[in-house]
């Protein structure tokens, strides 16, 4: 019996001592270890961050620690961790004994708003409300103000996983939409043409809403603004990582692949075999593969499907290949429609994806010695896009987003767009296109063509200018004349096709600079003034 009270004792000791409350001078200390192991292991990633600016906001939260609250301070750290702008890089706001508190409702933004997609039963009449104010904030304010804590790599991902900061009470606190931590909020709706106010009051500490791939699903306790009668393919079977479906009367299969990962009952390769034996049996027109909902996984789980997609020359055609991509592309997905992008024929569609085209993903957990608090850390360089591609995101090629009406009613504008195009001439990558004419050194197709496609409302979603003047500066910035004179080709282009544009002028003039034409130059810079003095 001794022995038994003596290791009930030692186990409520260590129990206690776990759970042991950091003191300010811990959380100083933590906050040192955390800039010391940055600064020693990472430092790679002071990319979009300088290491001055991190260093300088150290120090901000080292003075006020000891007047703030410990959420107040996890949620500092969460401040100076999203300075990085890698979402793959988060702090933990569930560890002991710090769990933070999540109100019952999932947000999601539609095209026309911010929208209650799920609640819990106790809340019925709010599901499918627009979110107007948070505590008496106008909502666009309130995500202003949350900005700061979500290590965002774009605003697509900010969409995607950001809004669920607007759901804790304790960021909520900490960063200024309420005055004091409280467990309760109010919210100001709008549904069915009135406006009202509801107060909503958070779970259980740790307790989080459930969840899948964004979206809450109706059951016993949970409701979702979805009508219920039906359900779209792309939330269909979601049980399965991934499902394909024919449409026979477009002619057309559909792929949801929602992770990059061998579903449990069907190896990831066996998948894409079966997938393509079907389009061989079957009078297949399209292929239509969407990865809107796509996380990540493996990243070398994808090879398989493009090599695949590469091969088959009756599929791999423009107007017969889609990826549906959107705010939930990420990580080993973003790899993935990389790939797709280089090598194939595709025609992206949907909403940009939520992570940058070359990115550091993979985490190490690092755990703050003193309050256990954990920090993950990126430490992989995956680059799928040349070096200088530093673009934040893939966009599709063919833009489109769902209103709440299309998705409270089970629409799917994004397949819809796809199963109604039909134009084979469309160049869904212009600046491969481009290149390749250059490269050719077909000059007059590139006079007749590239004009034709900026004025082609289809190509609204690629920058011309900034696009082929980069590819052209590239080229100059080599520093040897192999490269400064093709770059001055590209760059003489480019006014050609921007007449009036100042900078496309400068950026020829700045080229002849380095060539050691400076009479040359000067007549192009008087023309880039004589633009500016215009405007």
């Amino acid at each position: 019996m001794k022995k038994i009270s003596l290791l009930l004792f030692a186990l409520c000791f260590l129990q206690i001592t776990a759970q042991k409350i950091p003191t300010a001078k811990d959380w100083q200390n933590d906050l040192r270890f955390y800039q010391k192991t940055v600064h020693e292991h990472y430092p790679f990633l002071f990319v979009k961050t300088t290491k001055e600016i991190f260093d300088t906001e150290i120090e901000k939260l080292y003075r006020l620690i000891p007047g703030l609250e410990n959420h107040e301070i996890i949620v500092g750290l969460s401040r100076i961790h999203a300075l990085f702008k890698y979402g793959h890089m988060t702090v933990g706001y569930n560890s002991e004994p710090f769990k933070f508190h999540h109100l019952p409702i999932n947000l999601y933004q539609f095209s026309d708003g911010i929208y209650l997609q799920g609640v819990h039963k106790d809340y019925d009449d709010s599901v499918g409300a627009k979110v107007i104010e948070i505590n008496g904030v106008a909502i666009k304010e309130a995500l202003k103000l949350i900005y700061p804590v979500v290590s965002a790599e774009n605003p697509q991902y900010f969409k995607s996983l950001g809004l669920r900061f607007l759901t804790i009470m304790e960021v909520l606190h900490a960063q200024g939409i309420t005055q004091r931590l409280t467990k309760s909020i109010e919210l100001t709706l709008e549904k069915d043409g009135k406006v009202f106010k509801k107060v909503f009051t958070a779970m259980p500490p740790g307790q989080e809403v459930p969840k899948r791939y964004g979206y809450v699903f109706q059951n016993k306790n949970w409701l979702e603004a979805r009508v219920q009668d039906t359900i779209p393919l792309y939330l269909d079977q979601l049980e399965k990582i991934y499902s394909i479906k024919f449409l026979s009367k477009e002619k057309s299969v559909y792929v949801r692949l929602s992770q990059i990962q061998d579903d449990p009952s069907e190896r990831m390769e066996d998948f894409y075999s079966r997938l393509f034996d079907f389009i061989e049996k079957e009078d297949v027109r399209k292929l239509i593969i969407d990865v809107r909902l796509n996380g990540g996984g493996n990243n070398f789980k994808n090879r398989t499907l493009i090599t695949k997609i590469i091969e088959h020359k009756t599929i791999n055609r423009v107007g017969h290949l889609f990826f549906i991509i959107g705010r939930r592309t990420f990580s080993a997905c973003q790899n993935l429609v990389n790939e797709v992008h280089n090598y194939t024929n595709t025609i992206f569609v949907g909403e940009p994806t939520a992570e940058n085209i070359n990115f550091y993903g993979d985490v190490r957990q690092v755990t703050l010695p003193q309050s256990k608090v954990p920090v993950f850390l990126s430490y992989a360089w995956w680059q799928n896009k040349p070096a200088w591609d530093n673009k934040e995101w893939l966009a599709p090629a063919i833009p489109v987003e769902m209103s709440f009406e299309e998705y409270s009613t089970n629409q799917d504008p994004v397949l819809d767009t796809i199963l109604n195009f039909s134009d084979n001439n469309f160049k869904p990558n212009p600046m491969r296109f481009i290149t390749d004419l250059f490269l050719r050194g077909d000059i007059n197709q590139l006079d007749k063509e590239v004009p034709e496609m900026i004025n082609d409302s289809r190509y609204s979603f690629f920058d011309f200018e900034k696009e082929i003047s980069d590819a052209g500066l590239r080229l100059v910035n080599s520093g040897i004349i192999e490269g400064i004179r093709p770059g001055i080709g590209v760059l003489s282009f480019v006014t050609r096709l921007f007449p009036n544009s100042t900078s496309a002028w400068k950026n020829l003039a700045d080229a002849y600079v380095k060539l050691g034409d400076l009479d040359k130059a000067k007549v192009l810079f008087d023309k880039a003034a004589s633009l500016h003095t215009v405007k």
